[in-house]
């Protein structure tokens, strides 16, 4: 039986850190402490857990100050800066995204292009491929493409976008571009700024090992200026205590995303996350989860499990999608994984396996073993 942190496989789905619970607990307890006084302490210091959130999440993206606000996740992240765009921009033109994109994303996107009259082009993995290929979006991508959302690493196989490549042609195109970072976030490096990009949304799951609602949007600050969000609140403003109804005025940076009083507690939830991961050794992350994935796709290999995932780790975030066959058959091995301390999920025929900070090389060799007693190649 493997130990329960040693075996947990989930970093594409929560993510976990050693200490994280008492960290949480503890950081749960005094901003208890504080909301309960009866005193007028309160908003000062739940504001400043906001802003230590916002200002973890610009320092890990290179955002520059106002560019980053909270959202609750990245689907309402998207929404709020598509709605946002002057109403010219988009009607009678195109948004890109990729098949593999998160679902979420394009279920709201097929509802807003019925109202601001553009066409969502989706482009598709070819026949007997698990994931769109670089070069097929940019085959779709001209100069009526008014926007295109980019998922930078796929929740469903791991393949991770040559994003340099991606960028520089939606330039020659002139499109805004916007990239969900969402399944890598933490885990591969990762800046606003090279290559030079208009949006990006995330959530602080994963391998930021956050809290649920804690979302992320940044926009870049030249584009904020045109966006005019529908959305908009006391805390759109510059001054939030203005109290002339007649008298509302954008906020001049990233807070014109704000509306009304924004929820904090999600922020509040995940400043310890946040904070265990910038004083992180990031290459050392990253170095762990390569080595504990090739330690998988060897020994996955000797028993004939199919990989949908790409095996050049430059093609690849850090999880690996395995390919059982059937529903059937991954609901069986992930039951026996379960039942020996692994912790992991599935989608379908899909296994899901993410290694992270606590999960042991040990762990990973062991699980090898239950794989074979699983499907019967013990």
């Amino acid at each position: 039986m493997t130990e329960r942190k040693a075996g947990y496989f989930l970093y594409h789905s929560i993510g976990q850190y050693p200490g994280k619970e008492s960290d949480l607990s503890n950081a749960m307890a005094e901003l208890a402490a504080v909301w309960s006084a009866p005193d007028d302490q309160q908003w000062p210091y739940m504001l400043g857990k906001r802003a230590e959130f916002i200002d973890l999440w610009r320092q890990l993206i290179s955002a520059p100050d106002g560019s980053v606000t909270t959202c609750e996740n990245v689907t309402q992240g998207v929404h709020m800066l598509t709605t946002a765009l002057p109403a010219d921009l988009l009607r009678g033109r195109k948004v890109l995204v990729a098949a593999d994109c998160f679902p979420s994303n394009h279920f709201l996107l097929s509802r807003l292009q019925e109202r601001f009259g553009f066409e969502l082009k989706t482009v598709h993995p070819r026949q007997g491929a698990h994931w769109v290929a670089d070069e097929d979006m940019i085959a779709e991508w001209d100069k009526d493409v008014a926007l295109a959302l980019i998922t930078w690493v796929s929740s469903t196989t791991s393949h991770k976008v040559d994003l340099d490549a991606l960028v520089r042609h939606g330039r020659t195109m002139d499109s805004l571009i916007g990239v969900d970072i969402t399944q890598a976030a933490g885990l591969l490096p990762f800046s606003v700024a090279d290559p030079e990009i208009d949006f990006a949304v995330s959530t602080s799951l994963k391998w930021m090992c956050g809290a649920p609602g804690a979302g992320m949007l940044y926009v870049r600050p030249d584009l904020i200026a045109d966006c005019r969000p529908e959305l908009r609140g006391w805390f759109s403003q510059d001054n939030p205590f203005n109290w002339d109804i007649n008298a509302f005025d954008y906020a001049p940076d990233v807070r014109r995303f704000d509306n009304g009083t924004p929820a904090i507690l999600p922020a509040a939830a995940t400043v310890p996350a946040l904070t265990w991961h910038a004083g992180m050794d990031r290459a050392a992350l990253l170095h762990h989860n390569r080595l504990l994935c090739d330690i998988l796709i060897d020994g996955l290999d000797d028993l004939g499990v199919g990989l949908l995932s790409p095996r050049s780790r430059t093609e690849r975030g850090g999880s690996l999608m395995l390919d059982l066959t059937t529903a059937e058959a991954a609901s069986k091995t992930l039951a026996d994984l379960n039942r020996t301390g692994y912790s992991a999920d599935t989608r379908g025929a899909t296994l899901r396996l993410s290694p992270g900070a606590q999960t042991t090389e040990d762990a990973t060799r062991a699980l090898i073993d239950v794989f074979a007693r699983s499907i019967g190649n013990a």
